[in-house]
């Protein structure tokens, strides 16, 4: 019997084009216009102030709001340049959001996120906020247009039905397979992971470390399939992503690579965070030192310690009086905090959620605290307990504008107030930016 096509939903618009002017950038990658009859779309690859024909790809007669490509640029902004990826554009690699913009330019609509989203959900102006607007290149990635920082130490292939590795395209399960990403870091591109065959793979991650020569490949395969036999360009770990547990266990050589940040060697097992640009963690360790201006004897707090990078440079400064907390909810990563912290006798990790684990260790108050909490942010009930410890002074380090700002208003809420903000380009092409705030009691100063 023969299978019906599939139908469109009634009423769906994927594939009607609407001439349209855009707008301001919206977090996320994309930027705001409207169709003649007002509904919202949200287009990419397009930039603010061009006209352009917007393909809809996602979205409803009765939607709230539309997705979109631009398909054909009928006025082009003076910011737009040819993008130098071959595999950037619409319906194509979604791994990158600006490849058609000036570096400068990403800068500046990355400015223009950060700044709509401390409004919006904190009701904070930049002047308020401490912030001079800008957003700050990674030392070595101020490049000319057409060029392209290849920073991206992590990169993480999807594998096609024959076999192909290649990039996820813009919110779809499809791969682009490609034969050489332009972002990846040069000891990614090293093992010439585009070249093999992935048959049987779901997905193969390929890490360089930065610092070190250690590179690690993971490769999660399909159910039921066997590991092909890797031979890479260049020696690499090999760990595999278990089926029946979602663990991740070692092939051969080392579970982990030795990355270098601020003096000091950390170990990062498989899976582990790391920052993924060479120069992140080191810029960021950086940004928090001088707005904590930690002195001898504090007690301070890392939360969402992952492997020890701020509790260690922490306890650097801290002296033989100081001490440390770091919670990490991560159990691998709880293991690498405490080899990479070994040699500070006042410095503790603790496994488990930060509003869980916080309130048992009896800590009622803290001098410097630093947290760094995943995409969604901490969260209101975090907030309220991390203010009621006293600390001098709070670095929050945040890769989503939007969960900061949120985070903010909660602190606003407890008697907190940011003193300083900056901001990163630590994700050159796509539309992530990271940021560093310290706050600081309101009676300090007012």
């Amino acid at each position: 019997m023969q299978a019906e096509p599939k139908k469109t939903p009634a009423g769906s618009l994927v594939g009607q084009e609407y001439e349209v002017e855009i707008g301001p950038v919206a977090h996320g990658g994309h930027c705001i216009a409207r169709t003649d009859a007002g509904q919202v779309l949200f287009v990419r690859h397009a930039l603010p102030g061009e006209r352009v024909v917007a393909r809809v790809t996602d979205g409803e007669e009765d939607s709230r709001f539309l997705r979109a490509d631009a398909v054909e640029i009928l006025d082009a902004s003076k910011d737009r340049v040819a993008a130098p990826c071959p595999y950037a554009g619409p319906g194509r690699c979604g791994g990158c959001d600006w490849q058609h913009a000036k570096p400068g330019a990403q800068r500046r609509l990355k400015g223009e996120v950060v700044t709509e989203q401390l409004q919006r959900l904190a009701g904070l102006t930049p002047e308020e906020a401490g912030w001079d607007g800008t957003v700050m290149p990674a030392e070595g990635d101020k490049l000319p247009p057409g060029e392209v920082p290849a920073w991206r130490t992590r990169v993480q292939y999807a594998v096609d039905e024959d076999g192909n590795a290649g990039l996820r395209r813009h919110r779809s399960h499809e791969v682009e397979p490609i034969e050489h990403c332009m972002i990846a870091a040069p000891g990614v591109s090293e093992l010439g992971i585009e070249k093999h065959d992935w048959s049987g793979m779901e997905s193969v991650e390929a890490i360089a470390a930065t610092g070190s020569q250690d590179r690690m490949v993971i490769l999660e395969p399909k159910p039921g399939a066997r590991l092909p036999l890797v031979e890479l360009d260049k020696p690499a770990s090999v760990m595999r992503v278990e089926e029946h547990d979602g663990g991740i266990h070692r092939v051969h050589g080392r579970a982990f690579v030795r990355e270098r940040a601020d003096g000091r060697t950390h170990r990062v097992g498989s899976g582990g965070f790391w920052q993924v640009h060479p120069q992140a963690a080191d810029t960021l360790v950086k940004a928090v030192m001088q707005g904590l201006l930690p002195r001898k004897g504090d007690m301070a707090l890392d939360l969402y310690c992952g492997v020890g990078l701020f509790a260690g440079a922490l306890a650097d400064r801290l002296g033989d009086k100081g001490a440390v907390l770091g919670i990490e909810s991560g159990k691998r990563a709880v293991e690498d905090a405490r080899h990479n912290l070994a040699a500070f006798d006042r410095v503790r990790i603790e496994q488990g959620k930060v509003e869980t684990v916080l309130p048992r260790t009896g800590i009622k108050e803290a001098d410097l605290i630093v947290l760094d909490p995943p995409r969604a942010g901490a969260g209101k009930k975090t907030v309220q307990q991390l203010a009621a410890l006293g600390a001098r002074k709070i670095a929050y380090v945040a890769c989503d504008p939007a969960a900061l700002a949120r985070d903010l208003a909660y602190f606003r809420e407890g008697g907190y107030r940011v003193r300083t903000l900056r901001a990163f380009d630590l994700f050159p092409m796509t539309h992530h930016v990271e940021c560093v705030a310290i706050l600081e009691p309101v009676a300090k100063g007012v």
